[in-house]
């Protein structure tokens, strides 16, 4: 059964967490398949390349990761201060540069779009 984050994180009791991810219906995420005979080790650079750019882009630090055949783990420490520091502005500038985000968004990140808009869209 499905949680909501806010009852699977509590920065209160502590801002380190074990995540792990894992595969489903036999699938390989790195690695040789013996069951299909392909070959997945070009995805542990993928994966280990995109939990250092969504740390990056998030106020998380990554303790220690590994990439196993069907499955990751990541130790990370949640840095509430540090996002406590950022603006909106820039919660939506990083947001962006994981996901196009609704156009509102995109409008208000352009200074001179930004200046046209009404009240109304910019709260």
């Amino acid at each position: 059964m499905t949680r909501p984050r806010c009852a699977l994180v509590s920065l209160a009791d502590t801002p380190w967490y074990h995540v792990v991810n894992r595969c489903v219906r036999r699938a390989f995420l790195c690695g040789h398949d013996a069951h299909s005979g392909q070959d997945f080790e070009h995805r542990r650079g993928w994966v280990e390349t995109r939990i250092r750019e969504l740390a990056s882009v998030f106020a998380i630090d990554v303790a220690a990761y590994a990439v196993m055949s069907n499955h990751y783990h990541v130790v990370l420490r949640v840095d509430a201060a540090r996002a406590r520091g950022w603006s909106d502005e820039e919660v939506l500038r990083r947001w962006t540069q994981l996901f196009t985000g609704p156009l509102l968004v995109q409008q208000f990140l352009q200074p001179p779009q930004r200046a046209l808009m009404g009240q109304a869209q910019l709260e």
